[in-house]
């Protein structure tokens, strides 16, 4: 298991006033646990999977924990995706529900297969993050906004998400949890910086982008974009990711990712196997980086970045 623990240096600690070491050694920030797992299309072992890591996380002292998009289970096919959906009150969240209540944890199930409101007419899903409470209750359900319809032949990748996936309707306000304000994406939204914008300007100090991504594109991009988007946003960028072979027709790229808010990596899970990062979502950092270059200050009016537009 590959833990990353980030706590201040004494010499780090010296150079700074004393009211502040004062509070950074008698209250810590708090400790998120970004995870990494290879799901199968078998929902019970990848459960059984998940939920080892949310109690070794727990017992490493995290609040939250951060599972990635399809945590539940990845098909092998758009028939086996569909059958093997459920409803929000259904078996797999009820489990969660459960562990987050008897560990009094907070969780981040970053891609659940959730059945459509029209499920017995069209028979298609959401891909929808749901966060829990520590105290079993659902807090926030956000369902992805922007569908991974992509072919890139001489990649050897080649998804259409909106065969079987109904785009949500509509961003939901960061969500406030125990490592700061959390704003919600899921994978292929990481790629659209509208969607992490308005979520900063809606108080945001975390963004998370629970993911799925196939090789190719993580090996090119993953890395990049999560660093872009904690850049402009001046967030932390909490990024749980799939690992692995999943079945005969999909593996995943892994290197599940914390991202400080000036851009510097500050976990990675690695490309080969299952873990989890610790890291400690320090929000003193968001608002000195945003102090020290007040970029949402500086940001022009919607008109002026409007004014290419033909009138």
């Amino acid at each position: 298991m590959f833990r990353c623990i980030l706590r201040p240096s004494v010499k780090h600690l010296a150079s700074l006033p004393a009211l502040l070491q004062i509070r950074m050694s008698s209250s810590r920030p708090p400790l998120a646990a970004v995870c990494q797992v290879t799901a199968t299309p078998d929902k019970e072992a990848n459960f059984s999977a998940c939920k080892q890591l949310v109690e070794e996380a727990k017992e490493q002292g995290a609040c939250m924990v951060f599972l990635p998009e399809g945590f539940d289970y990845i098909g092998s096919s758009r028939e086996e995706t569909l059958s093997l959906s459920e409803t929000l009150d259904g078996h797999i969240i009820t489990q969660y529900v459960q562990l987050a209540r008897k560990l009094e944890v907070w969780l981040s199930l970053g891609g659940f297969h959730e059945r459509g409101h029209d499920w017995e007419t069209d028979r298609r899903i959401y891909n929808s993050h749901v966060i829990i409470n520590d105290k079993g209750d659902i807090m926030s359900v956000y369902r992805k906004s922007h569908l991974f319809d992509v072919e890139l032949p001489e990649k050897g990748v080649s998804l259409k998400e909106s065969a079987f996936t109904i785009p949500g309707p509509a961003l939901v306000p960061p969500v406030q949890t125990p490592v700061g304000k959390v704003g919600l994406g899921i994978c292929y939204d990481l790629r659209f910086p509208e969607l992490s914008l308005a979520l900063q300007r809606h108080g945001a100090e975390v963004l998370t982008y629970p993911s799925a991504f196939t090789v190719a594109t993580g090996a090119a991009h993953w890395e990049v974009l999560l660093r872009a988007r904690a850049i402009e946003t001046q967030c932390f960028v909490l990024a749980a990711a799939q690992v692995g072979r999943h079945h005969d027709k999909r593996s995943s790229y892994g290197h599940a990712l914390a991202v400080d808010p000036w851009g510097q990596v500050v976990g990675d899970c690695g490309g080969e196997k299952p873990g989890m990062v610790l890291v400690q979502v320090d929000l003193e950092k968001v608002i000195r980086t945003r102090r020290n270059m007040p970029v949402q200050q500086h940001r022009r009016d919607a008109a002026f970045y409007n004014s290419l537009n033909p009138t």
